[in-house]
């Protein structure tokens, strides 16, 4: 399949348009309590070498043993990407040195990987939706981390993550700019969360990716690649992408050429750097690993698999639409994530589904973003929330009343029914009352009084005033009904 640009996507440069080709490698931690080959914990944040068994410091005779749970949370994110399984699969020593990697050699998948190519639909502004490919899923153990901060003239090497699973996901060239690479790694992390197979907390060092760009002419043929490794910031992804397009297309222009070459982010800076070159890059001598048989799954594991996959984001975005007349965008700013999900459908429940989720998106998102919060740390929850809702339609309280209640359920809680009772803020309804107020207005207002009668707009200036005598309790909807009737517009 061949992916189009958009010409708004496309790069102006001294020389005219330029295509950005766009492929990433996505770094993903599987969700277990042990490592891939060995009964060492995951657990983030302990000492130093405080989760490493002899396996991960590859003692002489130690022998690498499966890990079932890695295989299957592999397993469910391929089908969370509807990507083919695969029942035969092998695992490869990938040879290289580093200091914090013990063996001397990576256990990974190269040719035979346990996942094989699948799709993502992403969401971008708008309401468009592009799909991209994805070539493989992998299964490979995680190195140590060299520390170079504890020594004035020494590393110090930490192998707590050593052996930690990783599913590398691949994805083919079919991005084409910096917002799709961004909304793709968002999408991608949203569903390891809904199936649970990873909690893609990037400050954690839980996701990363790697970046593959290059430039072209549009409709030319691919130029050549630049790699930029380690990128654990959706951000920093974005800029990075942006800064290393414009600078291989003045490099072409200027009569250079690119070198195809790894490079680093630095986002101070916010520019690329060499790393290494091509003709530095590694040879890695990838052979079976003789100590594990290849793979072997059974259809029947694999359907067992399937049939217990939760509700994913885009299956939940087509029942919201449905189910609660929500358009695809609000819907899909509810689903992206599956806490905020789950608060909506307890808000909404039995309850006005639209206002719900305006509620939701606009007061709630709007300050939780604001101070910083997120839908599990929230100070109100969908219970109160949804009695706030109950308040608005049932016309017992007011829009203005209700922001009020908001604003006291998140700095002092309560039930809203309960608060609205004790404290008076329930919205006055009796016409009696309200057309006092609206009487006197209209006697000492005649002016006020022909300029609604030759222009009803000019009516709102009454209604603000009825609001205001009323202290806001008012109902709106009595107000306009009342003011009609008396002035006669």
């Amino acid at each position: 399949m061949t992916v189009q640009s958009k010409p708004s996507n496309f790069i102006k440069g001294a020389t005219g348009d330029w295509e950005v080709i766009i492929g990433m490698e996505v770094h993903a931690q599987v969700s277990s309590r042990s490592k891939l080959f060995s009964g060492s914990s995951t657990a983030f944040g302990a000492a130093p070498n405080s989760h490493v068994s002899l396996v991960d410091a590859a003692m002489p005779g130690m022998l690498p043993v499966i890990n079932e749970e890695c295989v299957n949370q592999a397993v469910r994110t391929g089908l969370g990407l509807n990507a083919q399984i695969n029942l035969r699969s092998v695992f490869d020593r990938k040879n290289y040195f580093y200091p914090d990697l013990p063996q001397g050699y990576q256990i990974s998948q190269y040719k035979q990987p346990v996942v094989g190519e699948g799709v993502v639909v992403v969401d971008l502004a708008e309401g468009e939706a592009v799909t991209i490919g994805i070539e493989r899923l992998h299964l490979e153990q995680d190195a140590g981390k060299s520390v170079h901060d504890r020594h004035p003239t020494m590393s110090a090497v930490d192998l707590n993550r050593s052996g930690v699973a990783l599913m590398e996901i691949v994805s083919k060239p079919d991005l084409r700019s910096s917002e799709e690479a961004k909304a793709f790694l968002t999408k991608l992390r949203s569903i390891m969360r809904y199936l649970g197979t990873c909690d893609g907390n990037m400050e954690e060092g839980s996701l990363r990716a790697d970046v593959n760009v290059s430039v072209r002419k549009p409709g030319d043929e691919l130029g050549t690649r630049c790699e930029i490794k380690n990128m654990n910031s959706i951000r920093f992804i974005g800029d990075a992408i942006e800064h290393e397009a414009r600078r291989q297309i003045e490099i072409i222009e200027d009569g250079g050429t690119i070198l195809q070459e790894t490079r680093l982010f630095d986002p101070n800076k916010g520019e690329t750097r060499s790393m290494r070159s091509k003709e530095e890059a590694h040879d890695y001598r990838y052979f079976p690993d003789p100590d594990l048989l290849p793979l072997e799954l059974t259809e029947e594991a694999v359907a067992a698999l399937k049939a217990k996959l939760p509700e994913l984001p885009d299956e939940k975005k087509v029942r919201f639409v449905r189910d609660f007349a929500l358009s695809p965008y609000d819907a899909g700013q509810l689903v992206a994530e599956r806490e905020t999900a789950n608060y909506f459908e307890t808000v909404a429940k039995a309850r006005d589904a639209k206002l719900a989720a305006n509620w939701v998106i606009n007061e709630l998102f709007g300050r939780l973003n604001k101070e910083g919060k997120t839908i599990a740390t929230s100070p109100i929850s969908a219970e109160q929330l949804g009695g706030l809702i109950e308040l608005i339609s049932d016309k017992t309280i007011s829009g203005k009343i209700a922001k009020d209640l908001f604003e006291i359920l998140w700095t002092e809680g309560g039930d809203a029914r309960e608060l609205v009772k004790s404290r008076g803020m329930a919205q006055v309804t009796d016409v009696g009352a309200i057309g006092a107020i609206v009487d006197e207005l209209i006697a000492k207002n005649p002016d006020k009084v022909e300029q609604a009668k030759a222009n009803p707009k000019a009516m709102m200036w009454f209604v603000g005033q009825v609001m205001k005598s009323s202290g806001g309790k008012a109902s709106p909807q009595a107000v306009n009904d009342l003011l009609k009737s008396k002035l006669g517009v």
